[in-house]
């Protein structure tokens, strides 16, 4: 008879508990580390699994007037084994997801708390350029900004100072002893350019914030920032379209300008075949494969890792789908671009003398 593993420290038994004297809130974080589905392979006695049983056993104990209640976390909900999630042990599941507008406004406000503001400081403009935030990453926004403060020996963080981090959180710092040749920083120009007077001449389009050409940590030697007005929770299949068409812009006035292409495209690339590929495989945009779904995500809170679930034949066919999608896209994006050449260029050597401009200052340009 094999002996049972020492129970771990969070495990509360139940003859260790005056439960009659004291209530507790037993949190497990990362329960996925232990708690995940058991194989069913002989002779898999090893001692995770022995402390899942364990674990299992102790909760059966527990009843609704105990005063015990068990929270546990994990970022792997599918691995859990059932007979930890049935009612009875863990009853209630509460998705945690990303927060909305009202919420990064309320988690920024909790973390500014900690520092000195500027009275003129807008959460809510805030709230709008950190689309798709986590809390997490907005308590660093909070901190990059107070570090920005002190780093300029200011007493009070200003809204300057939010919106910069909010750039550190997602591109990096700026590598200001990058320095690019004027050949470079044209290219860059146009191509941030692009970029903005593609979706400025579509519909539905986020309005640009602002266009910056200063090299950033992460690698990016400049990008368009755009910020939506609101929460938006359902997306078109125009204004999807659109949005590749925002990607393909930059590469089309690379080719429009210089008649060749740089490796600056590449993430556009990667964010333009990605969301063209959802089209078709998850988002039923295709009247060839109408309602299908072929494609399966996993890892859901994990960054979403996706798998094809279809035949080599209709994997080719998707294939041929998502170039041809990406292709009119990219083809519709030239053309804005060649029927408005001329702000084009004029907005281009602005932004290559300025390096970094407002969509305020784009927007008055464009419509001159």
């Amino acid at each position: 008879m094999h002996s049972l593993p020492p129970c771990p420290h969070w495990i509360c038994r139940q003859n260790q508990i005056n439960l009659k004297k004291a209530s507790c809130i037993v949190f497990i974080d990362e329960i996925d580390a232990i708690g995940q589905k058991r194989d069913g392979r002989a002779g898999g006695n090893d001692e995770r699994e022995q402390t899942l049983n364990q674990l299992l056993t102790e909760m059966d104990g527990f009843e609704e007037n105990t005063g015990v209640m068990i929270l546990a976390a994990t970022n792997r909900p599918e691995s859990l084994d059932p007979a930890l999630t049935r009612p009875g042990r863990f009853d209630r599941r509460v998705p945690v997801e990303l927060p909305d507008l009202q919420g990064r406004e309320a988690i920024l406000r909790v973390h500014a708390k900690k520092v000195n503001l500027c009275d003129n400081v807008d959460f809510g403009s805030i709230a709008r350029m950190a689309s798709g935030a986590s809390g997490a990453e907005l308590a660093n926004i909070v901190n990059e900004a107070a570090l920005r403060a002190v780093r300029d020996n200011r007493e009070y963080v200003t809204q300057a100072d939010l919106e910069e981090s909010i750039e550190v959180v997602i591109a990096g710092y700026q590598k200001k002893n990058s320095i690019l040749t004027d050949q470079e920083k044209k290219v860059v120009a146009y191509h941030e350019i692009g970029h903005a007077l593609v979706a400025a001449k579509q519909t539905n389009s986020a309005p640009v914030q602002k266009i910056t050409i200063v090299p950033r940590t992460s690698g990016a030697l400049g990008y368009t920032m755009q910020v939506d007005e609101g929460n938006h929770y359902l997306m078109s299949q125009e204004e999807l379209e659109n949005k590749i068409a925002t990607l393909t812009g930059g590469r089309a006035a690379e080719e429009l300008v210089f008649h060749s292409a740089s490796t600056g495209a590449s993430n556009d690339i990667e964010q333009a075949t990605k969301l063209a590929r959802a089209m078709i495989t998850c988002y039923g945009m295709s009247p060839d494969f109408d309602m299908v779904a072929l494609e399966t995500v996993t890892n859901q809170y994990l960054g979403g890792d996706a798998s094809l679930a279809c035949s080599a034949q209709a994997q080719a066919e998707i294939d041929k789908q998502v170039i041809a999608l990406v292709k009119r896209q990219h083809q519709k994006a030239g053309k804005i671009l060649e029927e408005n050449r001329n702000k084009l260029d004029e907005l281009a050597e602005y932004l290559y003398q300025k390096e970094t401009i407002t969509g305020e200052e784009f927007m008055k340009i464009l419509n001159q």
